[in-house]
């Protein structure tokens, strides 16, 4: 057996969401017709991978996204609640650069502390879950590859705890479009690097690309 595992944050594809609302944890929300393309267009980039385990967020949306994934490698679904999105004081309303939302007083109480944040889920919270998440996976898939599908914040969040970044940051500058791949490297129980791909990054509304620039063919490697 290889001592290299290989594992695939992937985000979940467009969401109907014709409101506009912070959606969050909230039951019901589920990928457009589009979401769908991009969910099938990651299915097919890694049809020829050697793909043994695919985990999952429970939220409709995830779930919808890696089913593709799993259908083509023959593998039943593992929902880890570990995968899910960040809980968020303002979910189920719009709150959105240019809506207003800074400017009402209600709002104010949750938004003294940026670097916790004060509104949600502490990110050193997400960081615990997600890795103790892509270490389950790993374990699961070790010689091999497995994808994990969840959501834009938690990827964002593990991604810079893992690169040695700050974890508060400009949510406009996260490189974690929809339907993207982050990809840790084991190398035994030890990441050595971290790549980032979009397959399906064609069919991606332009307004709704991530703000870096992607990554093309290349991972960040780590020293011994």
């Amino acid at each position: 057996m290889s001592d290299i595992t290989v594992v695939h944050l992937m985000r979940h594809g467009e969401v109907a969401n014709p409101d506009g609302i912070l959606y969050g944890r909230l039951a019901g929300y589920h990928l457009s017709d589009l979401g769908r393309r991009m969910a099938e267009r990651v299915a097919e980039h890694l049809a020829t991978r050697d793909v043994t385990h695919v985990g999952t967020s429970p939220l409709e949306r995830a779930q919808e996204t890696a089913t593709p994934i799993a259908k083509a490698h023959g593998l039943d679904l593992a929902t880890d609640a570990r995968l899910i999105e960040a809980d968020n004081v303002f979910q189920g309303k719009t709150f959105g650069v240019g809506d207003g939302a800074l400017k009402r007083p209600e709002n104010w109480k949750h938004l003294v502390n940026p670097f916790k944040p004060s509104w949600g889920e502490p990110y050193v919270d997400q960081v615990v879950r997600m890795m103790g998440a892509l270490d389950a996976a790993k374990d699961a898939a070790r010689g091999h590859e497995a994808v994990l599908v969840s959501h834009q914040l938690p990827i964002w969040i593990v991604r810079s705890y893992v690169e040695r970044r700050r974890l508060w940051h400009d949510p406009r500058r996260r490189q974690c479009t929809l339907a993207s791949l982050t990809t840790f490297t084991y190398q035994g129980d030890k990441i050595v690097s971290v790549g980032y791909s979009e397959p399906a990054r064609d069919l991606v509304p332009p307004h709704l690309l991530a703000g870096a620039k992607p990554v093309k063919g290349k991972d960040k490697a780590f020293g011994a």
